[in-house]
């Protein structure tokens, strides 16, 4: 995806905005003031009656920012997918132009299943569902993308890619790979999920589910917590981007994208396949894993995923060698929000040289041989860094940033 160090090329990607919705509220500096502190945004959900199951644990977009994001007849996604997208285009300071050629990639799983549920309740209960119907079109995943480049008269290449949770990092993989190529010069990637009744049942009936704020890496964990959010990035060929003055934020040097075939939900216990992903994702980046530091974990915080991931992880970089934090200890596991999210948050860490925490992390597992930046955030200035997301039926995405000043 990227030439190895030294001076930029002109097809390298770059990031240059970045938008976000997350249960701290909108806005990627609402974002960072709350996972740069440690702030644990899970709780109650209310959204939707949780009585009776294990956990009724999760992180929800206060109702406060919903509110603000205009157009309530929009399903919840969208009003979070562009708000975020608004951001990220503000910031980027991309004009009306240069979006008409932009591809759009957006990664979701449940799109407007929430949407969907309500009218199949009204159905069901014979009441009168022709204010609710429109809600049927929402829940295919491509409803996402189609909203988000109707809203900038985007006429360039569109996708939708479902890789469980790992969709919204793949998202990135595959506008990066448009830019490269030279398809287009500017594209819009991210991802978005709603909290919906199914996802929160079913995650539940699997028992993954802690009750209490999921603690990722440690030897007490007992699961994860449910959320929602979306983020939005432009992602340009830096021609592009210093033609036009744009501010660099990072650059995207590197994916890496593998598959386990192994199970429907479980990983292989040797993490071989996301090792797979990380691999290629530094050869794609011309880098070893001496050259990257710090790693925003996937961690989920449940007892499989996390002994998967350090496995993988060990593997790549060897015990010890890496810093690792997981920030879904702080906001939840958004599904195909996550890997946009995260990827947010690993460019804010590179740009403040600050890693974020690991939240309510009071002892490490023994089998985990890593630094998990426990409850309080680290500083730490780092050239590089890796985001990893990691998905249902083994779909492993693994994402590296570089920050301007190594290209300088």
């Amino acid at each position: 995806m990227s030439q190895p160090l030294s001076q930029p090329h002109a097809r390298d990607v770059v990031i240059t905005g970045m938008g976000i919705v997350s249960p701290y509220g909108r806005g990627c500096e609402t974002y960072w003031n709350g996972l740069s502190a440690g702030t644990c945004a899970l709780g109650p959900l209310t959204l939707f009656p949780t009585e009776g199951f294990p956990s009724n644990v999760g992180g929800q977009v206060p109702d406060a920012t919903i509110r603000a994001l205009g157009a309530a007849q929009r399903s919840r996604a969208n009003r979070l997918l562009l708000a975020a997208a608004d951001e990220a285009v503000g910031q980027a300071t991309l004009s009306p132009e240069a979006l008409i050629s932009a591809a759009v990639s957006i990664g979701s799983t449940g799109g407007g299943m929430l949407e969907v549920e309500t009218w199949h309740q009204q159905y069901c209960h014979h009441q009168d569902d022709r204010h609710t119907r429109g809600a049927l079109r929402t829940m295919i995943p491509a409803t996402q993308t189609e909203a988000l480049a109707r809203r900038f008269h985007i006429e360039g290449p569109r996708e939708s890619p479902i890789l469980a949770c790992s969709s919204s990092a793949a998202a990135l993989v595959s506008v990066a790979d448009l830019i490269t190529t030279g398809v287009v010069e500017v594209g819009l990637a991210g991802g978005v999920d709603s909290l919906t009744r199914v996802c929160f049942m079913g995650f539940n009936a699997l028992k993954l589910l802690d009750k209490n704020p999921c603690r990722p890496f440690a030897r007490d964990r007992r699961g994860m917590s449910v959320s929602e959010g979306a983020a939005v990035l432009v992602l340009e060929s830096y021609t592009h981007a210093v033609t036009r003055g744009a501010p660099i934020l990072a650059f995207l040097a590197g994916g890496g994208i593998s598959s386990d075939a192994f199970h429907q939900t479980s990983p292989p216990a040797d993490g071989e396949g996301a090792a797979r992903a990380m691999r290629e994702a530094l050869t794609r980046a011309g880098l070893t894993a001496r050259d990257v530091p710090y790693v925003n974990a996937h961690g989920t915080g449940t007892v499989q995923n996390d002994k998967a991931e350090s496995s993988a992880l060990e593997q790549v970089f060897g015990a010890g060698n890496v810093l690792v934090s997981g920030t879904k200890s702080l906001i939840g596991h958004t599904m195909g929000a996550a890997g946009a999210m995260e990827a947010v948050a690993t460019i804010l860490a590179l740009n403040t040289g600050l890693l974020p925490p690991t939240a309510n992390l009071d002892e490490t597992d023994p089998e985990v041989p890593f630094d998990c930046i426990p409850r309080t955030a680290r500083a730490c200035a780092v050239d590089h860094a890796m985001s990893n997301s990691f998905g249902f039926g083994g779909q492993n995405v693994s994402l590296i940033f570089r920050h301007p000043r190594v290209c300088e």
